[in-house]
């Protein structure tokens, strides 16, 4: 039967297939660019809160502690900034504790270059003296890991610059507050031993991803005017604001429903119609004495062959565009995505809504077939 119908019956797994594929790139490129605005906001921001102190209060890391015992705050994490010279090149430098820093914000493997983000910071912890570059220093410089550098940082006793010696370890693209530009982040407790200050530049506050408002808040009442606030939140609407200049957080929700209706109905409707039009095979097979669940066995073929081209094809197809998607826009993300998001909640939920409204409409054809054999016998 299936080899007499396969013009009708490949149509009809090429149009379901079409609808699962839009339903299926649409959901996976959303997910994705939601990701990486939220990643882009923990770039920008740090973490959850932030709080930067004033230039030159002196705060040393100590002050942590008193950040965390503000209610709702998970963790906190002390982050030098300093500024050191590279040549005759003035560099923004971070002073870090690479074994605890994660607890306080999230590091992608697309922040550092020939290495992840849990080997990048294994090299720096793996001597006091390590620093990760930017890749253009690199370049500029013609290092190799390992290579002894001199740069040269403010003592603070003698506010004088004083050459200090690290090994470049690997390379750094993009960092937690750092600037697009030429960087360095090095352990904490070696540049404060080199320049006889450990004053820390900036907290960051992790909160677990809740309450970061109210926390802010609190946050604030212990900071007083020594520092400023800033919260996720913010980076959100500015990353948002430098994405697009329109929410498009209702259109998502819109295109989301659509394409489930469109994959829901084109399931539906294809099957329905195409068995519609061989109801009388149906009702010669009940006329000949067929059971109603052999004759749902014999009306199953066609519906179960749809399902099984159609969606297979159709979620290959969607990740084939969602990643063709994301190639095409990765100047739009900072840093780029090194994989898709897969938003399985969704698909699973187009899945079962499309076998659903394939199976209730076979059943429902067959069993009308049934009750009106005799009637379709006679125009025969």
């Amino acid at each position: 039967m299936l080899m007499r119908q396969r013009s009708l019956v490949s149509q009809s797994a090429v149009l379901l297939a079409l609808a699962i594929a839009f339903a299926v790139s649409t959901a996976t490129f959303n997910t994705t660019y939601r990701q990486q605005a939220e990643v882009d906001a923990q770039l920008t921001n740090g973490a959850d809160v932030t709080v930067t102190e004033s230039q030159g209060s002196g705060t040393g890391p100590a002050y942590a502690s008193r950040l965390a015992s503000v209610r709702g705050v998970k963790a906190v994490e002390p982050l030098q900034h300093r500024f050191a010279y590279v040549g005759n090149d003035l560099q923004d430098l971070y002073g870090i504790d690479p074994g605890t820093l994660g607890r306080a914000t999230t590091l992608q493997d697309a922040y550092f270059q020939g290495a992840s983000a849990a080997q990048s910071m294994a090299r720096l912890a793996s001597r006091p003296d390590a620093v990760l570059v930017s890749a253009e220093t690199v370049n500029d410089f013609q290092l190799n890991p390992g290579d002894l550098i001199r740069l040269r940082l403010q003592d603070a006793r003698t506010h004088t610059y004083q050459s200090v010696t690290f090994h470049y370890v690997g390379i750094v693209n993009e960092f937690p507050t750092a600037p697009k530009d030429s960087f360095l982040v090095a352990n904490a407790s070696y540049v404060a031993r080199q320049t006889g200050s450990d004053a820390v530049g900036t907290f960051l506050v992790n909160t677990g991803g809740t309450n970061v408002p109210s926390v802010a808040d609190a946050v604030r009442r212990v900071v007083g005017t020594s520092g400023s606030i800033g919260t996720i939140n913010d980076a959100r609407g500015l990353v948002g604001s430098s994405l697009t200049s329109v929410d498009l957080s209702s259109l998502t929700r819109l295109e989301l429903a659509f394409a489930l209706v469109i994959a829901a109905a084109a399931g539906g409707l294809v099957i329905g119609l195409g068995m519609a039009e061989r109801r009388q095979a149906t009702a010669v097979a009940t006329a000949l004495g067929a059971s109603r669940r052999q004759v749902r066995r014999f009306g199953a073929a066609e519906p179960a062959f749809v399902l099984l081209v159609g969606v297979g094809c159709g979620l290959a197809t969607g990740w084939g565009l969602s990643y063709l998607l994301v190639k095409v826009l990765t100047g739009v993300f900072d840093p780029p995505p090194s994989s898709l998001a897969a938003p399985w909640g969704y698909l699973t939920f187009l899945v079962a809504c499309t076998v659903l409204a394939v199976g209730v409409t076979a059943v429902l054809v067959i069993d009308l077939t049934r009750r009106q054999a005799r009637t379709l016998l006679r125009s025969i």
